[in-house]
């Protein structure tokens, strides 16, 4: 049984692939084909034409890693940088008030990620490997 699962699968995932492919590629020329000349008045697509549109702005604009990085929320690196700067000079005092507003607004300092911190509040330091880390 397992024998056999494991050879359909290189047949199935390759046909998932390309049955995924055909149907965005079909939605892609769809939509293109309903909106696109009415609104700037362009011409229609075809199919191949609509598949090429999809794969090249998969490979422009990414393949769906998404997400946020963590820490306060992602964002630009300059921002990061500057909510840890205002973290690590906050007085026990200051950290508090901050730990009870986060708590209230967003049900606690991590999310449901955990955050860089994992929950850790005084213990926060940034290793010098993640500030030196080239940014995407």
């Amino acid at each position: 049984m397992k024998k056999m699962f494991f050879r359909g699968r290189f047949i199935f995932i390759p046909l998932a692939v390309a049955a995924f492919v055909t149907l965005i590629s079909y939605v892609v020329m769809q939509l293109w084909n309903n909106l696109m000349p009415v609104i700037f008045h362009l011409g229609v697509i075809t199919f191949w034409q609509a598949a090429g549109l999809f794969i090249l702005c998969k490979i422009l604009f990414g393949f769906g890693k998404g997400g946020h990085r963590g820490g306060f929320g992602g964002g630009a690196p300059w921002m990061r940088h500057r909510m840890e700067d205002r973290f690590k000079n906050m007085s026990p005092e200051e950290k508090e008030k901050f730990k009870q507003k986060w708590n209230e607004r967003c049900g606690g300092f991590g999310g449901r990620r955990g955050g860089r911190f994992g929950g850790d509040w005084d213990n926060y330091t940034t290793t010098t490997e993640e500030a030196q880390k080239p940014t995407e």
